[in-house]
């Protein structure tokens, strides 16, 4: 199984949502590959907001090898599951993916059992509680995505 987290720059929500999801695939032993990018260029080669990069390494992730990347057509067919951050950018991937992997395509926080809020909010221009805030979120639908990949594997 592949999966895609997904945000506008590539340097903030989605890399510490593929290093929060990757650390509780590797707790759960769950065989999948995991990816992020930005539907913007912006920071195309760029490693994640050192922010970004502290509040993971204080839950123990290490997401400071990522690069920002910005998600292509390629990433509709190669990917199971489209994660995006946000309506706005779930939106940009609906159109990316067309009718024929628009399924594919959903919002992180749709995993999160804890749900007072329905997009990740992007901690760019606050502070470092902003960040704490997102990770807390990310931690959920993180474990309620991994119930739901693990049952998906069962099943196949």
């Amino acid at each position: 199984m592949r999966i895609l987290f997904v945000c506008l720059g590539n340097i903030c929500r989605s890399p510490m949502a593929e290093g929060v999801f990757r650390a509780e695939a590797v707790r759960r032993g769950l065989e999948v590959e995991i990816d992020s990018a930005g539907t913007s260029d912006w920071h195309v080669g760029e490693p994640p907001d050192p922010r970004a990069r502290e509040a993971a390494a204080g839950i123990g992730v290490d997401i400071s090898g990522l690069r920002g990347r910005q998600v292509t057509r390629w990433d509709m067919e190669a990917h199971d599951l489209i994660l995006a951050m946000d309506r706005d950018n779930l939106e940009h991937l609906k159109r990316l993916a067309g009718p024929e992997h628009a399924d594919k395509v959903r919002l992180f926080l749709d995993f999160a059992s804890h749900r007072v809020e329905d997009e990740v909010p992007d901690p760019y221009y606050g502070g470092a509680e902003g960040f704490a805030h997102v990770l807390d979120l990310l931690r959920d639908a993180a474990r309620g995505l991994a119930d739901h990949v693990e049952g998906r594997l069962r099943r196949s």
